[in-house]
C-alpha cells in the first residue's frame, strides 16, 4: 500500500503547452487597482522569458492611465508581471495584439472576509504511519477587495509529531505550486507567507499541506485548532479505518460514497481544541478514484467547467445530503500527472487519462472536451504561470537541484517533440 500524497509536478502541467510559440511584438495592456477602482500608477511591469530560465528581457512602469507598453525580443514564450505594494502579479504575455489587462489590489497584513469555508482532513494508516493530506479553502470577500499578504498571511496547527513532506498553495486563478511552510511559535505552529488574494467568482484560495504521523499503536488522537474560524472541519477516511469524536465535539457522519467515511464538523470556533480520534489501517480505494459519478453528483465535467475548478467552495454542498460532493473527485484522484500522461494529452485530443504519479496508485484525472480556441489559451495561461512557479522555487530553493533538473530536461524533450510535429 502506498502513500496518497498529492504532488503537483511542474513538468506535467507544461507538457500542455500545445507547441504554441509567441510570435515576437509588443505587448501592450493596462493594470487596474481593484481595491480603488483605478488605474494603478508607477508600478513596475516586467517581462519574463518563461524558456531562458525565468530571465528578466524588458521592464517599464504604468503611467498616468495605468497602461504599460514592452517589446518582445524575439520568439518565445513570456510572462507579464506587475509588481503592487510588493505583491507580484503575473499573466501569460498575450499574442495576436490581445490587450494584456492585469487587476491588482491593496494589499494589507490582516483583512475583513477572509474565512476557511473547509478544513478537509485525508487519512490512510499501515506499517505503523499515518499519512495525512491536510487541505484548507480559504475565502478573502474583502469589500473593497485586499490582498491579504505577510510572512503570516495563514496560519496553521498541525500535530506536534507530524513529518511535514510537502506543501503546495494556489491562486484563485492559478495552479498548485509548491512553496515554504515556516515555523510560527510552539511545535507544530507554522504560517504561510503566501498572498490570500480575492476570490475570483466562485474560485478562491487553497492551502495543501502532506505530513506522517506515528502509528505504532494503530491509533492515534488529534486535537485540531483553527486559526481563524472554519465553517466545515471534514475528515475522510477508509471504510476499514474507525473514527471516534472526543468529549464535548460534535461530529456528524455523511454518506459521502460506498468506499469512504465522511465525517463534519460545523462552525468551528477559532482557537477551540476539536478532539477526535482514529483507529485501524487501511488505504482509500483507488479503483473509485477516476470513476465517473453517479446521476446527480458533481464530477469531472462539473468540476471542469468554468467556476467550478477546486477552490470553488463548498459551503452550500456541506449543508446537503452529499456535502463533499464538488470536491470528491478531485480530493482523492488530485492534479497530478506524470510525464508520460502530459506527453498523451499534448500529442491528441483530450480524453480521461490514466496515469500513476508517484506515491499513489493508478488515478483516472478526467479533462472535459476542450474548445480549442478558448480552452487553449486558459491553458497557456495557466500552464506558464506554472513554469515561473517552477524556476520562482529554484530561486527559492523549495526544490532540490537534482528534481529542478529533471523536470527541465523532460520538458525540454518533450516541447521540442511538440514543436516538431505542428512544424
Amino acid at each position: 500500500m502506498k502513500s496518497i500524497q498529492l504532488r503537483f509536478p511542474a513538468v506535467a502541467l507544461s507538457l500542455l503547452f500545445m507547441g504554441a510559440v509567441a510570435v515576437a511584438a509588443p505587448v501592450t495592456g493596462t493594470v487596474t487597482n481593484k481595491t480603488t477602482g483605478k488605474p494603478a500608477v508607477g508600478d513596475t511591469v516586467v517581462l519574463v522569458d518563461v524558456q531562458a530560465g525565468m530571465g528578466e528581457v524588458a521592464k517599464t512602469t504604468t503611467d498616468a492611465r495605468g497602461h504599460y507598453s514592452l517589446k518582445t525580443p524575439g520568439n518565445s514564450n513570456y510572462l507579464v508581471r506587475v509588481t503592487h505594494e510588493g505583491a507580484g502579479y503575473f499573466i501569460a504575455a498575450p499574442q495576436g495584439g490581445t490587450p494584456g489587462d492585469i487587476p491588482v489590489y491593496d494589499v494589507a497584513a490582516k483583512v475583513q472576509g477572509v474565512t476557511v469555508e473547509a478544513d478537509v482532513l485525508e487519512m490512510e494508516a499501515d506499517n505503523g504511519q499515518l499519512r495525512v493530506n491536510e487541505r484548507f479553502f480559504v475565502h478573502n470577500t474583502s469589500m473593497p477587495p485586499v490582498t491579504q499578504w505577510s510572512p503570516r498571511s495563514f496560519a496553521v496547527v498541525l500535530p506536534p509529531e507530524a513529518e511535514v513532506a510537502g506543501v503546495e498553495g494556489q491562486r484563485p486563478s492559478g495552479l498548485p505550486t509548491s512553496i515554504k511552510l515556516d515555523a510560527d511559535g510552539p511545535k507544530g505552529h507554522y504560517a504561510f507567507n503566501f498572498p490570500i488574494q480575492p476570490d475570483d467568482g466562485e474560485k478562491n484560495t487553497l492551502f495543501q499541506i502532506s505530513y506522517s504521523l506515528p502509528y505504532s499503536s494503530g491509533k492515534y488522537t488529534f486535537k485540531a485548532q483553527e486559526s481563524i474560524p472554519a465553517d466545515n472541519l471534514a475528515i475522510l477516511l477508509p471504510m476499514s479505518m474507525t473514527f471516534a469524536a472526543g468529549a464535548g465535539t460534535s461530529f456528524r457522519s455523511v454518506k459521502e460514497d460506498a468506499g469512504i467515511q465522511t465525517f463534519i464538523a460545523k462552525s468551528v470556533a477559532s482557537g477551540k481544541v476539536v478532539e477526535f480520534t482514529v483507529s485501524g489501517t487501511g488505504s482509500m480505494p483507488r479503483e473509485q478514484q477516476g470513476a465517473q459519478p453517479a446521476a446527480g453528483e458533481s464530477g469531472a465535467q462539473e468540476a471542469t467547467a468554468p467556476g467550478n475548478q477546486p477552490g470553488g467552495g463548498i459551503g452550500n454542498p456541506i449543508g446537503t445530503p452529499d456535502p463533499l460532493s464538488k470536491y470528491k473527485w478531485w480530493i482523492l484522484g488530485g492534479l497530478a500527472l506524470v510525464l508520460t500522461a502530459g506527453a498523451a494529452f499534448l500529442l491528441r485530443e483530450p480524453a480521461a487519462v490514466s496515469v500513476a504519479p508517484a506515491s499513489a496508485g493508478p488515478v483516472s484525472v478526467p479533462f472535459s472536451p476542450a474548445a480549442p480556441a478558448n480552452t487553449q489559451g486558459s491553458l497557456l495561461n495557466a500552464l506558464k504561470e506554472e513554469l515561473f512557479a517552477l524556476e520562482s522555487e529554484k530561486i527559492s530553493g523549495t526544490i532540490k537541484p537534482a528534481e529542478y533538473a529533471e523536470v527541465k530536461a523532460a520538458l525540454e524533450t518533450v516541447l521540442k517533440r511538440a514543436l516538431k510535429r505542428s512544424s
